[in-house]
């Protein structure tokens, strides 16, 4: 198992790694079977139903809403329309396919933050078709089956699979826990690729100006910031880390392929930005959370029950 720092360096490392080897982004369409092969453990290990829905995550599904609205005022008072929408995209992006796995490895409910991700990416995807008209206009018809065939595909996959499994080999439910290493390795050649595909961007926009790039970068870390500061609230004492990486871990590729493909490259900067902030944030949890372990007795991973 590794330790905290040993995973703290990791991260650092696929950053530095990502900022310096720009010709990786050519590898960025295996980032989808990353992250599908870190949640077919997740699912494996979490036997999720309507029973895993708490009123906490209908208020994490409103104020995940809310905040794309917020970012895009937060960007407009700060520097108009472009970081208006950066803010938007960076705010509105639901909770990440990687946020059950890194509260696996802090120990906490897994069975919380899933749900979390199912809700805040199916709502979002739906809704979004319908909102972005309000802020970028007329937005192509097709825009929403796209967003749900990817949806789809993300989540119901290793969903299905993991089911399969666990129908077929009971015994199953126990991988996660040894998994949790590869899972890891896995998430960190997703952070590689990430930070690859965002170094590519900048060295290849020469339209970007530096003070854009900053304006953004501090936008986008206030929303990061508060984030998971309003999700420790709503979560309460119960489920505060839980609702807390919920709201702040956030799955960018949609709103960061959206910002590309009906914005600009300077706006996709909004949802690169946040990649960085949350997983610094990570970084420093996972340091903290394995330098002060819990006992047995407290730690709360949802055994596949």
């Amino acid at each position: 198992m590794l330790t905290g720092l040993a995973r703290t360096a990791a991260i650092l490392i696929a950053f530095l790694l990502g900022a310096l080897i720009p010709q990786a982004h050519a590898a960025a369409g295996v980032i989808q079977w990353l992250i599908m092969g870190m949640l077919f453990p997740v699912f494996l290990g979490t036997a999720w139903s309507r029973a895993s829905l708490q009123r906490s995550h209908l208020v994490l599904l409103g104020v995940n809403l809310g905040m794309g609205f917020v970012g895009f005022a937060l960007g407009w008072l700060a520097g108009g329309r472009d970081l208006a929408l950066a803010g938007f995209f960076a705010g509105i992006a639901p909770t990440a396919a990687a946020a059950p796995v890194i509260i696996s490895f802090m120990r906490r409910d897994v069975t919380y933050v899933t749900a979390a991700f199912i809700l805040t990416n199916l709502v979002i995807a739906a809704l979004l078709p319908v909102l972005l008209p309000w802020v970028l206009g007329k937005v192509d018809a097709t825009l929403f089956l796209r967003i749900a065939r990817s949806v789809t595909f993300l989540i119901f996959v290793p969903l299905a699979l993991a089911l399969v499994v666990r129908r077929i080999h009971p015994p199953a439910v126990a991988w996660p826990a040894r998994l949790r290493d590869i899972s890891f390795g896995a998430w960190m050649v997703t952070l590689f690729l990430v930070m690859a595909n965002a170094s590519h961007f900048l060295r290849t926009q020469a339209d970007a100006s530096h003070l854009a790039i900053i304006e953004i970068a501090a936008v986008t870390l206030l929303i990061c910031a508060i984030n998971f500061a309003l999700g420790r609230l709503i979560g309460g004492r119960t489920y505060g880390a839980e609702a807390s990486q919920s709201l702040g871990q956030k799955n960018t590729s949609f709103t960061l392929l959206l910002a590309l493909t009906y914005a600009n490259p300077l706006v996709a900067l909004g949802p690169t930005c946040y990649i960085l902030w949350h997983n610094l944030w990570n970084s420093w949890q996972l340091h903290r959370v394995h330098r002060r372990p819990l006992p047995d007795s407290q730690a709360r991973i949802s055994p596949g029950r």
